[in-house]
């Protein structure tokens, strides 16, 4: 019996191919100043922009990176840095400075943010309270992080809290994952140095903070309201807090700017509805 074979044919293996293949819907590209097809790239949950690629063309300029991109880089970069609550609406916009003292110490907060990273020393903001300064430290992060540096706002006290569980052997942290970020971040705000007590961990903690910011040339913004000179022999200087030693490094490190003023919070029992009994 002859077996007769058929040549396979190009034209049916072409054929079988495009019957197996699984077919994909297209979706046309989105042009400019196209309402319906940027409507539906948005549906799609696409950028208009960008169409997911993270660079927009810009007609006569050539490739950018999308703002849609940007927007999240600076949710992420906001959210790192750690901003309290009561904190999130300060920025430079939404400070009002209510004294030459203040004015000054807006206009060096304000100039760091739009110079950094050209800048060589960070800030120490000292006075008493209510007069602006964790204000002005967290419009400075919030330049920042728009322009994309990382930041890090830490309450010195609360700082120092938290190494100190991280000491607990049942505690899934440690004091190297506490203090990765405050050593890593490209600015620091390490908020009210001085208010904690003392003791030589305290000094020891803060020490050890500052002096490897300092010799990884990361920049800190500090703030006080301890002052470097007392009119009240009774009070205590910012040396008196920190030690002689971190004082000299902090005058190596920030430029010191003295606020004056009014505690702004006296005024809140003036305001309608803030009455207690």
């Amino acid at each position: 019996m002859l077996l007769l074979f058929r040549p396979w044919l190009p034209a049916e293996s072409k054929l079988m191919a495009q019957k197996k293949a699984k077919v994909h819907p297209l979706i046309r590209l989105a042009e400019e100043n196209d309402p319906s097809s940027t409507s539906m790239m948005d549906e799609a949950g696409v950028c208009p922009k960008c169409f997911g690629t993270g660079m927009e063309n810009v007609e006569g300029k050539g490739v950018r990176r999308c703002s849609c991109r940007l927007k999240h880089s600076q949710s992420g970069l906001i959210s790192a840095a750690r901003i309290p609550r009561r904190y999130e609406q300060c920025h430079f916009n939404t400070y009002s400075p209510a004294n030459p003292s203040q004015e000054r110490a807006f206009k060096y907060a304000s100039r760091l943010a739009m110079d950094f990273p050209a800048v060589d020393r960070g800030l120490l903001l000292s006075g008493t309270v209510g007069v602006g300064k964790t204000h002005l430290a967290v419009s400075i992060i919030k330049g920042l992080t728009e322009r994309g540096f990382s930041c890090l706002f830490c309450e010195f006290g609360s700082l120092l809290k938290e190494i100190q569980n991280s000491y607990n052997p049942v505690s899934k942290t440690s004091e190297l994952k506490v203090l990765a970020p405050v050593f890593n971040s490209d600015v620091l705000v390490l908020d009210e140095i001085g208010a904690s007590k003392p003791t030589d961990w305290v000094r020891d903690t803060m020490a050890h903070i500052i002096n490897t910011r300092y010799n990884d040339r990361k920049l800190t913004i500090f703030t006080t309201n301890y002052l470097d000179k007392v009119n009240d022999p009774r009070e205590e200087t910012l040396e008196d807090r920190i030690g002689i030693r971190l004082r000299s490094r902090l005058y190596e490190m920030s430029k010191t700017v003295v606020m004056n003023g009014e505690d702004f919070r006296r005024g809140f029992d003036g305001r309608p509805g803030k009455e207690t009994s």
